[in-house]
């Protein structure tokens, strides 16, 4: 950038004194990290920056000679420092020669097949025992194995494959899919389905010839025929009707709606009316909801009132027919062949309907109950009547004959004992009785008004009195007494156990060497028991389950309290997983 003539004289010279000197400092930098600055130099450094940018110093040069522009912004303009640059530059923000790496051609492939050229006449050493290939060893060769292998007979050596190295590819070349692919393979399925059209051409051919030499078609229709198969052939090309379809561009316009019919968001002008969205020209409710007529009656009643009527519902029918028939294994359409769907669906009506007949007749002749088939009327199930009944707010009837209760599978209203109540009906004192002759003696003959009076009078009291005498009060000094007494019983039994504890003492003394001897007896015999018993029961545990007599283990439910004595022989032969030494022990 060229700087204003004459208006360095009106720079200050401490600024082009700045100027020299930060471009001496770019120059002794060089590679290494740049100078710490001081609040001056930073100061000096945005003077300078201003001239540049207003014309009154040079513009810095870079290493090519070009003016590097004052105002590109300094995290633009300035280099990182380990980069290196000594003088100022872009050459950073310029794009970068990058290292140019050998990378195969996008087009080149692994090489198929074998080798062309001379196939070798006898086996070479290190080559496939079986084959005589030399590309591959008979580990992994492909071909039959031989009976005799190329090795020993030195006949019909194969030839050997391309054996080409690792192939290098750059980014694109390992993303393209179609890398490796031979379009010249696809030529045999194009010849293939040639081949399969002029089967049919000429098979059908031979068929007309057979129709017109028997006499099933004429002349003309044949020619009919083959106009028909002209029109097939081009029928892909032709437009669709009804629409504006071009096959060139695939592209099919929806036609506009006839002017003369009323535009679905003119039906209602209320903006509380139904949602009309413009997107899809749709109305899905009624527009004319608050006129009170009927769908019918409307001349339009939304789009979901025309989802819902006509032949909509047996279209979806079909199609949900011809999913499942779909899955079960029958190939068919509705759009394709609706002709054959809706036979379909017929005969499977009529099937499923007979299949239920007859299911329905077999469980009767089964189980019989066809008489409970023939119900009467809803209106006599349900006792619905033409009786009118009128309610008051509390519930109570105010007009007309209130409705019978229902009763239950159970008897009702049947009393015992010329009882009107039941038991349980009346409570009085923490009693239960009956409520009709406040009686608490269950299943008693019922009194009647009597009972209440005798219950209510003082002869109901005594009555109870009767039953439940109240005790006479007591006076402090009887209590005390009483107390006393009591203790001194407590005090003569505890006296009277002494006693005896002392006599049974001084009994065990005298003959504890004779106790002694009959509990070391008792202990042996026990041991014993207890040992016949686990022989007894290892015994009958080796043995097969099925091969066991029917009460085998009768013999260890003995069902008696167990004495001291096979308590402690248990003990003393129980086994004791946890010890270290028990099989030590055993042995």
């Amino acid at each position: 950038m060229a700087y204003i003539a004459g208006s360095a004289d009106r720079v200050p010279s401490a600024v082009v004194k700045a100027a020299k000197q930060e471009q001496s400092d770019v120059g002794e930098v060089g590679g290494d990290e740049p100078k710490q600055r001081t609040r001056e130099d930073w100061r000096k450094a945005k003077e300078l920056e201003e001239a540049r940018k207003l014309g009154k110093i040079p513009a810095l040069v870079d290493e090519e000679g070009r003016d590097i522009n004052p105002h590109i912004p300094q995290y633009i303009a300035a280099a990182p420092w380990y980069l290196g640059f000594t003088t100022p530059t872009l050459k950073h923000q310029r794009p970068q020669e990058e290292k140019k790496k050998e990378f195969d051609d996008l087009n080149s492939w692994y090489k198929r097949g074998v080798k062309s050229g001379s196939i070798a006449t006898k086996y070479r050493k290190g080559a496939c025992e079986n084959c005589g290939a030399l590309t591959h060893t008979k580990k992994t060769c492909l071909e039959r194995p031989r009976k005799v292998g190329a090795k020993f007979t030195g006949d019909e050596i194969a030839p050997d494959e391309h054996m080409q190295p690792q192939l290098s590819f750059d980014y694109d070349g390992k993303r393209d899919r179609w890398n490796g692919y031979n379009p010249k393979e696809h030529q045999a399925v194009i010849e293939e389905y040639a081949k399969m059209e002029e089967a049919k051409k000429h098979l059908k051919a031979q068929q007309l010839q057979e129709d017109l030499k028997t006499g099933k078609i004429s002349e003309k229709s044949n020619r009919e025929v083959d106009s028909d198969d002209d029109d097939e052939k081009y029928a892909e090309s032709a437009p669709m009707p009804g629409t504006n379809f071009d096959t060139k561009r695939r592209i099919t316009v929806r036609n506009l709606r006839i002017r003369e019919d009323t535009a679905k968001y003119l039906r209602n002008l209320d903006p509380n009316s139904a949602y009309y969205d413009p997107k899809t020209r749709s109305m899905r409710e009624n527009p004319y909801h608050n006129t009170g007529k009927s769908a019918e009656e409307l001349p339009y009643a939304g789009d979901n009132f025309v989802r819902s009527e006509g032949d909509t519902t047996k279209m979806a029918t079909a199609q949900l027919f011809a999913w499942e028939a779909y899955e079960k294994g029958t190939d068919v359409h509705l759009q394709a062949e609706p002709t054959k769907l809706e036979l379909l669906h017929k005969e499977f009506k009529v099937r499923k309907d007979d299949f239920t007949e007859d299911q329905k007749q077999s469980i009767l002749e089964k189980y019989g109950g066809e008489e409970h088939l023939d119900a009467p009327a809803k209106e006599l199930l349900l006792a619905q009547t033409e009786d009118y009944v009128e309610y008051s707010r509390h519930g109570t009837v105010i007009k007309g004959q209130e409705k019978a209760k229902v009763k239950s599978k159970y008897e009702e209203d049947v009393w015992i004992n010329n009882h009107t109540s039941v038991w349980g009906s009346y409570w009085k004192n923490g009693l239960w009785g009956y409520k009709c002759c406040h009686s608490f003696v269950k299943h008693s003959y019922c009194t009647g008004e009597a009972g209440k009076e005798a219950a209510s009078s003082n002869i109901g009291d005594l009555l109870q009195t009767v039953d439940h005498p109240e005790e006479p009060v007591k006076s402090l000094l009887e209590q005390h007494q009483e107390a006393q007494a009591i203790k001194m019983q407590e005090k003569k039994k505890k006296d009277k156990k002494k006693k005896k504890k002392h006599k049974k003492s001084e009994s065990d003394s005298d003959g504890s060497e004779d106790e002694i001897q009959k509990s070391k007896e008792r202990l042996r015999k026990a041991l014993e028991k207890e040992e016949l018993l686990r022989q007894e029961a290892e015994r009958i545990l080796a043995m097969d389950e099925r091969k066991r007599p029917y009460n085998s283990m009768q013999t260890f439910n003995d069902y008696r309290e167990p004495t001291e004595e096979e308590m402690e022989a248990f003990r003393l032969k129980r086994r004791r997983e946890e010890d270290p030494m028990a099989r030590f022990l055993e042995k």
